[in-house]
Formats: C-alpha cells, structure tokens, sequence
C-alpha cells in the first residue's frame, strides 16, 4: 500500500547501547500486527537484529529499517545500534529520518550515549522525542532520570506520559497528561483504568506546564492562557506539534517494550507531533553547474531518491533509499549524480529486517530498497535526467584506529583483501590499505569492536581466517657527519671478469628528500657512461639505513674519484661498487633514526582536560595549544610521534568514558630521542629475524 507523503514519518531510535532500541522497535511491530510474538535480543528472533554477528554478540551493529502501519500512517522505524564504533550506522539512519526519538533506561539516567545523540540532534536541528524505557524494572528511577534531564536540557523538557507505581515502588500503569486518562498492560492489551488517589494533582500541574508551553507557540494560544480559557484536544495537539517543529520543546514518554506499556501511545504522539519528511529538515543539493540550492521535498517534483545504507550480504545486495521527490518505480531509468551514469532500477522492496516484500512503487517521504544496483554506493543520489542534482553526502567520522590484517593460512591476501572490499561496499566508516613501505595490509576504523566484527564476517562469509598486528612505524634514517669511502668490486673467474672502483663522498643535506647524487670526477678515472650504474647503485642502498635498516632521506652522494678497467668494466661492476662504498661509510657517518610526528587534535569536555594533557605528555606529546568550542568541549592540538598512538582510540575512550574524539595526520620526521631509537632499532631486527 502506499501511503502519501502527509502520513509518513521516519524516526531513527538513537541512544546508549543496552538502553533498550531494538526491543521499542519489536514491541512497536507487536502492537501493530507487523509481528504475531515479540522477539528478545538474548534469543537473537528479534526483528531489527538479524545478522549473525548481533545474534552472536547480542547487540545491534547496523541500522536496521522496520516499517508498520498505524492509524493510516506508514511509520518507518530506524533502529541503531549504540556502540560508539558503530556511529557511521547512526549517520546513515539519521540522514533518512525527518524525527528522532532518544532511548534513555530508567536506571542508568543520562549516559555518554543519550548525549551523543543528542549533539548528533542539536547538529542537524531535528525534533526529538525523549523515551524513558525499563520503567517496570528493578532498581529503575522514573523520577530520578526525568530531573536529570530537566537539570541538563531545561523546560524545553516536557512531559506528556508519566508512570503510575504502587506503594512499593513498582510501575503498574502510565498516564497520558494531555488527556488526563490512565491505564494499564493486562496480557499484552492496553486496559484504561482509573486516575489512582492523590495522583491527580501531579498530572494537573503536570497538564499545566504543558499548556504554558503549548501557550507559548502563538499570541492567539498565549491570549487564550491568560483569559484563563481552557485549550480543546486538537489545540493542545496543535501548539505541542508547533513545539516540537520549533525545537522549543522535548516532549518526554515512558513505557516498558517488554510488556508494550506505554508503546500505542509512544505511536499516537508520533503520528500527531512529528513531522512529516516534508516538514521534516531542509536538504542542500549541488547543481551540475556546481551550485547549492535548497533541495524541496515535493511529491509533484521529478524523481529523486538518496542512497544511505548498503547492505550487500550473502542474500544480495540492497542500496536502502530515501525517495526525496516524485515517485520510484521499478525499471526507471534514473542518473546517479556521483558518476553521470544512468541506472536502470532493479526491483523495488520494502524492508522489515532482512524481509523484503516487492513493492512496484516508492512514494515521496518513503524509504525502501532497490535490488542489485552494483555501481550505486553509499551517498549517492539517483535522480531524473531533467534536474541531476547531488545531495550532500554522509558525514562519517574520520578513522581513527588501525591495525595490520594478515590471513592466518599463508598465501590468501588476495581473498582477504577482496571480503574487506565487499565488506566496504556495506560500511563506508573503515579503510584499507596496502602499505608498501611496511609491506603491510592496513584496516583502519572507528575502534576496536568494529574491527573484531570484520574479522569475525571475513570468516564466516568469506571463509578466510584473518589475525590483527600492531602496525609498524615507517621511521626514517639520516646521517650526521660527512664520511667518504672507496667501494671496490673486483672478480676473476675464467672469462671476462668484473670490475669497478669508486670514491665516494657521503654528505648530510636537509634538502634532499632522499638522495641527490653529484659528480666531481676529473680526468675520466670514471667513464662518464657509468655514472647512471653508480647512482642507480647508490639509490638501491638507500633504501636500507645501517641503524634498522629503514630508508635514508636528506644525503647526497658525490662520486669525486675512482678507477676502470677498459675490458673488465661494466654497469654492473659500478652499481655493486657504489653499494660497497656505501656499506663502508654510511655507519661511520653518526646515523640517525627519525620518527614521523602528526598532529593530533583532541576534542573533550572540560573536566577532561588534566587527564588527557597529563597522557599526552606521557606519550612525549607537545601540547600546541587549547580551544574552546563553545558547547563545554575543548579541542587540544598537540604534536605526537606516531609510534606513541598505536592505542590512543582505545586509551582515550577509557579515560573520557567514550566523550572524546580526535583526528591524527602526519606532519613531518623528527630525530628520535635515545631512548624510542633503541626501542625501534630493537623491534627492527626482532622482525628481520623472524622473517
């Protein structure tokens, strides 16, 4: 059925992982028909987490769509996982909602997780809806949570459904404050019941505050309010949905997902307060001719859709979409912005879960997916040839933490290095690359937990076993003082025989990015034909300091003297020459080792800071210097030899329980101090000779 764009809403369920997500979503689908029984995360039946690995772990790792019909809407749940190496999913859902609704337990209150979502919110100027879950639980605190979110967020935080609890402290209904009326959960049904003693002047003060708030959204409400008037329901509505557009107000639900309380009535202020998409954000789109314009989402407009999720699994592949214009068929011909080409749409599906049920339209404001489109990424807009715009990607953070992959069975890095491209096609948020300075395959992520899961689905999709190592560091080597040595390479055995003979000069010089050879030969001692074999020579060592054996940069080598043979010489003779020169001089030259430094910038909230400065210094870190961002956070810029930040994301993660979040990228090399150079120098050889 398809649902016009006025009765659809798509709502991402954002908040700390354990905060209970996954089972709103499932006692939504119940309460709807979507579902006949409610799955449990423990039992991994659920609806939204379905890949082996959430089984396996029991939590969410990907956005996961789940639709139901209520009330002659289409409401499109997104369901998100809450661990922080999973946030690229959470960019992806928020990008495809108009609305968000922030899943915070009653017994944890505010966590790190409940104000990361929040950000995400504050960053996007979406309206939100706060869910108190876990309300029926032991050790649980309704009140306690709803004044920390009053205390950190204000009156904005409106409350529209409180809980009923009996003598000991156990929750055994809900009110609905707007309608004054209360009820219960008897077997899954949802009974009314009446108001309990002495409750009555809670939700009148409650109903109050509300209608100061609802007064505040217009000069007729507000008149209204002081005449002393009463609103009717349909005002009440009116000026909440007009709060809730407005960001000047965060209305607060509650409820239990194990017993569904308090779910219908989470659905009917959905339907009533949130927007539709097109009230929903504003999109920016790019123009061919390289112009921004407001994007308006019109369903009389041309067809356009956005790519946001990709999931590519041993089902096939789907590229989730978000239709922002018009109508999508299946078998239209649409252009994919990002590389001009035109896209014959495969089959159309709606998806609950991993069920896809064909569909053979998309309407505006709906999100489905289309069935193998093998050159469609993530990010990409579809549109119609008349008017090709591009809408803004998805802002995925930077990767911050790397390891090295190896297969553990020698000879399958090609398999490896294939499951991490289909594996990317899925999650945008991690790279690979093939490091040919250390000679290693590198994945980098968000931390480690997403890279456990990569590891874990190259193995059970690809059948290839991997390992993770610590990534190398590419130091660098230079010399310090000038050396000159003779190289001479002389062999006689029956025929003609090889010979070469070179005097050479070693130089430091901070110029050179690696080498610059020079000639100062008089009196052809060197035919002028082999001064390439000495150079090429020269530049073949290089690549192996005497210290560690890592390249050497800033030398020159002047060839100035030596000697042929006009029968017995060759390039090859010079080129071994100018190696064994080299050899001779370069550790009687006072080498060097040099460390590369990056520039790291670390964003954390102020009582933070003494931590983190105090382990940067730890880590030999040079703090440059402190910004404040406004919101409470700082952004410490620092410059840190690399070798000192193989576990940072890890490191910093625990000390700011999960609040901050820093780039790194290299600057330049730096002379390693004695203590790090023996360490390195060390490491090096322990890895040759493992070799």
């Amino acid at each position: 059925m398809s649902y016009s764009v006025q009765n659809i809403r798509n709502v991402c369920l954002l908040g700390h992982g354990g905060s209970g997500k996954t089972a709103l979503a499932e006692s939504l689908l119940y309460m709807t028909g979507a579902i006949d029984r409610m799955g449990k995360a423990v039992d991994g039946n659920t609806v939204c987490d379905y890949d082996p690995e959430e089984v396996k772990r029991q939590i969410s790792i990907s956005a996961a769509v789940a639709p139901l019909e209520y009330k002659g809407c289409r409401i499109n749940v997104l369901d998100t996982p809450g661990g922080f190496d999973f946030a690229g999913e959470v960019m992806e859902a928020l990008r495809a909602a108009d609305a968000a609704i922030i899943v915070c337990s009653a017994k944890d209150g505010i966590s790190v997780g409940l104000e990361k979502a929040w950000k995400y919110c504050e960053e996007r100027n979406m309206p939100r809806f706060i869910y108190i879950s876990k309300t029926d639980e032991d050790n649980s605190d309704y009140n306690a949570t709803f004044d920390a979110l009053r205390q950190r967020f204000g009156n904005k935080i409106a409350p529209v459904i409180v809980p009923i609890w009996d003598e000991d402290k156990r929750v055994t209904g809900i009110i609905d404050v707007v309608n004054k009326r209360a009820y219960e959960m008897q077997n899954l049904k949802r009974v009314e019941i009446d108001i309990p003693e002495g409750k009555g002047d809670v939700i009148e003060e409650f109903n109050n505050a509300l209608k100061e708030s609802v007064a505040e959204t217009s000069e007729e409400f507000m008149d209204k309010f002081f005449g002393g008037e009463d609103f009717t329901y349909a005002e009440m509505i009116q000026g909440l949905r007009q709060g809730v557009r407005e960001l000047s107000m965060f209305p607060v639900l509650c409820g239990s997902a194990v017993n569904c309380m308090g779910s219908l009535m989470l659905m009917d202020y959905i339907v009533d307060l949130l927007p539709n998409p097109m009230e929903g954000n504003y999109h920016k789109a790019t123009r061919q001719d390289g112009e921004t314009e407001e994007f308006v989402v019109s369903p009389g407009g041309v067809p356009t859709a956005f790519v946001f999720k990709t999931v590519s699994d041993q089902y096939g592949k789907y590229s989730f979409v978000k239709v922002l214009s018009g109508t999508v068929t299946a078998d239209v011909s649409l252009v994919n912005s990002r590389t001009g080409a035109n896209e014959k749409l495969g089959r159309l599906y709606v998806m609950r879960g991993k069920k896809a049920t064909e569909v053979k339209e998309l309407t505006c404001g709906d999100i489905g997916a289309i069935g193998k489109m093998d050159k469609v990424k993530t990010g990409d807009t579809l549109c119609d040839p008349r008017k090709v715009v591009a809408l803004k990607g998805i802002p995925f953070a930077e990767p911050c933490y790397s390891v090295a992959i190896v297969p553990k069975t020698r000879g399958q890095e090609d398999k490896i290095a294939q499951g991490l491209t289909r594996l990317n096609e899925e999650d945008p948020t991690f790279t690979v690359t093939n490091n040919a300075e250390t000679h290693q395959m590198v994945v980098s992520g968000a931390g480690d937990m997403q890279i456990d899961v990569l590891v874990s689905k190259l193995k059970s999709r690809f059948n290839v076993e991997a390992e993770l190592k610590p990534t190398r560091v590419p130091y660098r080597e230079k010399i310090r003082k000038t050396v000159q040595k003779q190289g001479r390479h002389k062999k006689q055995t029956g025929g003609s025989g090889q010979f070469g003979d070179v005097w050479v000069r070693f130089e430091p010089c901070e110029e050179a990015e690696d080498l610059i050879f020079a000639e100062e030969v008089f009196g052809g001692s060197v035919p002028r034909n082999f001064f390439p074999a000495v150079e090429k020579g020269l530049r073949e060592a290089r690549i192996h300091g005497p210290l560690a054996g890592y390249p050497v940069v800033n030398l020159k080598a002047v060839l100035y003297d030596g000697s042929y043979h006009p029968v017995d010489s060759s390039e090859i003779a010079f080129k071994t020459a100018a190696q064994l020169a080299y050899k001779a001089a370069l550790p009687e030259a006072n080498p060097v080792l040099l460390e590369p430094v990056g520039e790291l910038k670390v964003t954390v909230p102020d009582n933070y800071m003494g931590d983190v400065i105090g382990d940067l210094n730890k880590r030999r870190g040079r703090v440059m210097g402190m910004d404040p961002t406004g919101d409470g956070d700082q952004v410490i810029t620092a410059e840190v030899p690399m070798a000192e930040m193989g576990s940072y994301a890890i490191d910093l993660r625990a000390m700011t329980q999960s609040r901050g979040s820093f780039t790194f990228h290299f600057v330049r090399y730096e002379d390693c101090p004695p203590a790090a150079q023996e360490k390195a120098i060390a490491e090096a050889k322990a890895l040759a000779e493992a070799e």
